[in-house]
């Protein structure tokens, strides 16, 4: 991804400068003042690194101790207690020797977050990598690690209060179908209203009967501990075909352990391709499908009625994953949201007649 550059204004009293429709970054007063917390030596470089939010400006720092990223929280995500529980988390995970960027602390206080004026930042430590190389070996490892994850988290307890709530059975989804199905925003008028209206009918009676499905094996009554729920690929970074670093705790709550999982084998199995998704076949990776949850086997077993649930919550998942973005702004991405969806239809018809199909192959 190329750097935007572009003149920035710094709003009144805050330090923090906004770009319209484009990436936030830092002010120099903001980032002398922030960095000044921090104890990291001469520093001989700095960068910007647009990756993620366009909301969360980041930069790499090169210094004397070492490569950082610094990063401030974009707003909305910058609640000083949901960020409190996230950090507990990762440095629980530090202190379990998982692999992720490790936090930097303030040099006074040692503080993991630092907070100035309305912003709230973060410094970790930058692990250079490679983003997924959609090899087996690399698919077993991420299954492995999400086992990994869970395993060390089993007993984990914070003083801060973990979120809930998640794709499955989720009132906010059923809410974004109803909205969607009112009309697209932003759409042509040439959208078929009759299609998209019989379209969302198919996606929400899809999405009630796979949570009912998964209701009925017994998934209330599970388990819960503290889960990713944003297992995916552009979350870990990789070497040699190896994770040397899961990113991005932002989204960790407390849930069965099988939503983390079964969102993860839909991620790392779907396929996809352009920006035409009409091209998009209608059927999984099954090989990656597999080897995810081997690696997830590697460490921890699966329960058949957890297997049983699998092919059900990839349907809510997928669901809800094309929901919010079509909500909101009638795409996803840069793809059209009825097209989209027309898609997200295929691959769900896909995964419904092949139910027994995948059941089979998570038992290996």
């Amino acid at each position: 991804m190329q750097s935007e550059r572009s003149h920035s204004a710094a709003v009144s009293g805050t330090g923090i400068s906004r770009v319209a429709g484009q990436r936030e970054q830092f002010t120099a007063e903001e980032l002398a003042i922030v960095l000044s917390h921090f104890e990291i030596g001469t520093i001989d470089s700095i960068v910007e690194y647009p990756r993620g939010s366009r909301k969360s400006p980041k930069l790499l720092i090169v210094a004397e101790q070492g490569k950082f990223l610094l990063k401030r929280r974009a707003r909305g995500k910058d609640d000083p207690f949901k960020v409190a529980f996230t950090h507990s988390l990762q440095l629980y995970l530090a202190n379990k020797q998982f692999p992720l960027p490790h936090l930097i602390g303030t040099k006074k206080e040692n503080n993991s977050m630092l907070q100035w004026r309305n912003g709230v930042y973060e410094l970790f430590e930058y692990i250079p990598g490679s983003g997924y190389p959609q090899t087996m070996e690399a698919t077993f490892d991420s299954g492995r690690i999400l086992a990994l994850y869970h395993k060390l988290l089993e007993e984990f307890k914070s003083e801060w209060q973990p979120p809930s709530g998640s794709f499955h059975a989720s009132q906010a989804v059923e809410n974004g179908l109803k909205t969607i199905e009112a009309g697209i925003p932003n759409a042509p008028e040439t959208t078929d209203k009759a299609a998209l209206a019989e379209l969302m009918i198919y996606l929400q009676n899809c999405y009630r009967a796979a949570g009912e499905k998964t209701h009925s094996l017994g998934i209330e009554n599970w388990p819960r501990q503290i889960v990713h729920a944003d297992w995916h690929p552009g979350n870990m970074i990789y070497r040699d075909n190896h994770v040397v670093a899961v990113i991005d705790y932002d989204s960790a709550r407390l849930l069965p352990r099988i939503i983390d999982i079964a969102n993860g084998a839909l991620q790392f199995s779907i396929i996809g391709g352009d920006d035409d998704v009409s091209k998009w076949p209608d059927y999984l990776d099954e090989a990656r499908f597999k080897r995810f949850l081997r690696g997830y086997d590697d460490v921890m077993l699966l329960s058949q009625a957890e297997i049983r649930t699998i092919g059900h919550l990839m349907v809510e998942a997928l669901i809800a994953e094309a929901v919010f973005p079509i909500a909101a702004t009638g795409a996803f991405g840069k793809v059209d949201g009825l097209h989209f969806l027309q898609m997200v239809e295929r691959k769900i018809g896909w995964m419904l007649k092949n139910y027994d199909r995948l059941v089979e192959l998570a038992e290996g």
